[in-house]
């Protein structure tokens, strides 16, 4: 099992993949994690295509993060693609959450890569008319061969742990 998760900052993209990671016992990945350091500095982008290129040559793995540049490298080999297509007002309550939660900045233990700003704020708002369609795009293009999932709410999401989860039955 192979799966990519892909959506808009506070979409859940962490919480799921977290969730799917402990019931499936596979190997979880956050990309923020590997892009950002400590001073949020970024990973040069021919490094950060190659660590990923490393990751997907696994048997088993969950990635979750954004990052449209590097997205085909995921989608090529995943086996299950979910992308989490929320409201905006649903992704900024899930930033303000995680605000309150963990405070701002990299917190390594979720992945989280939190620095809030107002241009943050309106690519979230614009993210379904911005680069939601380049993500359905690459999916059609890159994914199309994996089991792919749109969800448009975190009710749905929470259905479709537990249908993967399900599925997967004794698979690990």
């Amino acid at each position: 099992m192979r799966i990519a998760i892909i959506g808009c900052g506070g979409s859940g993209k962490t919480t799921l993949g977290r969730r799917l990671a402990t019931a499936l016992d596979a190997p979880l990945t956050h990309l923020d994690v590997l892009y950002y350091d400590d001073e949020w500095n970024t990973l040069p982008k021919d490094e950060f295509a190659a660590v990923q290129e490393e990751l997907v040559a696994q048997e088993r793995w969950i990635i979750d993060g954004n990052f449209a540049s590097t997205l085909p490298i995921r989608l090529q080999r995943a086996t299950t693609v979910i992308f989490l297509d929320l409201h905006p007002l649903t992704c900024l309550a899930g930033i303000a959450r995680r605000r309150i939660k963990h405070g701002g900045g990299q917190n390594d233990a979720t992945g989280v890569y939190d620095r809030i700003h107002w241009g943050f704020i309106k690519y979230v708002w614009g993210y379904r008319t911005t680069m939601g369609p380049r993500v359905r795009s690459l999916i059609l293009e890159h994914g199309s061969h994996a089991d792919v999932h749109i969800v448009r709410s975190r009710r749905a999401a929470d259905r479709l742990v537990e249908q993967i989860i399900r599925t997967a039955g004794g698979e690990n």
